[in-house]
């Protein structure tokens, strides 16, 4: 609490639960962009290429 520069543990409680708040909502946003990307790297690629992992695992 100290550390966060908060007088009381409620004030510190608020704050905490916003910034975790806010991370749920950066985490949603960075998933939706690589959703994205990803769908843009397949498109380029065509479907019939394998992916890296694909060709790593053939024996």
């Amino acid at each position: 609490m100290s550390r966060m520069g908060h007088a009381s543990t409620r004030a510190a409680l608020i704050y905490q639960h916003a910034s975790q708040d806010r991370d749920k909502v950066i985490a949603a946003a960075l998933g939706d962009a690589f959703k994205l990307a990803r769908q843009g790297d397949k498109s380029d690629k065509g479907t019939t290429e394998p992916s890296g992992t694909q060709r790593a695992r053939k024996p």
